[in-house]
């Protein structure tokens, strides 16, 4: 179905699951003759949601504000708001916001084109979702993409862990995934579009497969796309401690395209908190995991996540933290303070962190985790990496980024012609979260590849 020549924008917020569905609603809508344009100047803007921390959702009510000074001079844009925080605030947007047109759940991004052409006929549409089980997918690959060398393949779809924290498993749903054959189609498109490395994702990658009558596992996903010929790398995220097996390791140790990098949030540091939290492992099993990872492929970076503050946390339990990330040596955590979020258990539970003492824990958690990181980037100045180029960096006028197997980001001097090449680069300096290097020579894709016929 072609649409009338109207144009649109998309804002993206949150996490790379949103990214890959903006760029796959990109990628639909311009096949149906929407242009994109300014944000200012379209007649729709569609807005992908994130709802994980409530800060997230007052950036966005923010936003639409903004958009409501306009719609009320100029009649435009209209707004599509789509995604977690859609979901988890419903019909309320729509009676806010005139300029608010179209919410939808993110189990309704199939229907998201054809309710932004009804929504510029004047027809308001809510897509609620209310099986958390069903999913009504949109089946595009993000061809349209910011970046042509890279693109992520979303392998499943909302998560069972009920975590006491986290929203996500009431506003994105239940576990599920989708059918091996759709994904590696989809990675195969991809590939013969350009994209030489891929990011497979999921709220639990690790969990993928459980659900199918099929014996078939996340690590057959990974084997099965690394053998997807062209493709360079193959990354995933995020893993479940709970869940991540030993099948994954062996795969990542017997297939060189996938790439030894591994994100494990931990949470924290304490068992008696893991417990409150629902994460269903202790800091030893967690730790037993580290260990194997580490046996198995020595080169292999492991990032983490990681909350203080979280409500009932004492001096005891934070202590424990600090000594975790002392023992464990990540390559780079995230962390964040605890975010109280409605509708979850925690958020209801009693001794909650005052503010100033959350700040005050956030800062020592990310001083001493800041010198590992450094330590651990430092001790590779002098070693060479083999880097793909993928992007500008986002300082520094002629530096361009790529990262290594392992996950590090690599700064080098280059211009745009040397992007969506592989090369090799020697380290010549270490930050807490960047290296940098020089380049030494470009890779042939024939020295690392099949041979495409």
């Amino acid at each position: 179905m072609m649409s009338m020549a109207f144009s649109f924008a998309i804002d993206i917020y949150g996490c790379q699951m949103n990214q890959y569905d903006g760029d796959r609603l990109r990628t639909s809508l311009i096949r149906r003759g929407w242009i994109e344009t300014d944000r200012n100047e379209a007649d729709a803007v569609v807005i992908v949601t994130c709802s994980i921390r409530e800060k997230a959702e007052q950036k966005v009510l923010s936003e639409i504000g903004r958009y409501g000074k306009l719609y009320k001079t100029k009649g435009k844009p209209l707004l599509a708001v789509i995604g977690c925080m859609a979901q988890n605030m419903g019909a309320d947007l729509l009676r806010r916001f005139p300029q608010v047109k179209v919410v939808a759940g993110p189990r309704h991004i199939g229907w998201v084109p054809d309710a932004l052409e009804n929504a510029m006929r004047h027809k308001t549409v809510l897509y609620l979702d209310e099986d958390p089980r069903e999913m009504i997918d949109l089946h595009d690959a993000p061809m349209i993409r910011s970046n042509p060398y890279k693109a992520f393949v979303t392998i499943a779809h909302g998560c069972d862990n009920f975590c006491t924290y986290c929203i996500v498993p009431y506003v994105r749903g239940r576990f599920v995934s989708r059918r091996p054959g759709e994904i590696l189609k989809e990675v195969s498109e991809l590939v013969d579009d350009g994209v030489l490395e891929v990011t497979l994702l999921g709220q639990n990658v690790d969990s993928y497969g459980k659900d199918l009558k099929e014996s078939y596992r996340f690590s057959n996903l990974l084997q099965d796309v690394a053998k997807v010929p062209g493709l360079l790398r193959v990354r995933f995220t995020t893993s479940h401690p709970r869940d991540f097996t030993e099948d994954v390791i062996e795969a990542m140790a017997e297939e060189s395209k996938i790439c030894p990098a591994v994100n494990l949030p931990i949470q924290s540091g304490s068992d008696r908190i893991l417990k409150k939290m629902n994460r269903g492992y202790t800091v030893e099993d967690y730790g037993r995991i580290i260990k194997r990872l580490r046996e198995a492929l020595p080169e292999v970076s492991i990032t983490s996540d990681l909350i203080v503050g979280f409500p009932g946390e004492t001096e005891e339990d934070f202590q424990c933290t600090l000594e975790m990330l002392k023992t464990m040596e990540f390559d780079l955590v995230h962390t964040a303070s605890y975010s109280p979020r409605e509708g979850t258990p925690a958020a209801n539970m009693s001794n909650q962190i005052p503010e100033e003492e959350k700040k005050r824990r956030l800062s020592i958690v990310n001083e001493l985790q800041d010198a590992i990181s450094f330590k651990k980037n430092k001790i590779l100045e002098g070693k060479f990496f083999e880097v793909l180029l993928d992007d500008f960096a986002p300082k520094g006028k002629g530096m361009l980024q790529g990262r290594t197997p392992t996950d590090k980001v690599v700064l080098v001097p280059g211009d745009e012609s040397m992007l969506g090449k592989l090369c090799e680069v020697r380290i010549t300096g270490a930050s807490n979260w960047y290296l940098y290097g020089e380049i030494v020579s470009f890779r042939d894709f024939s020295d690392v590849l099949e041979v495409r016929i």
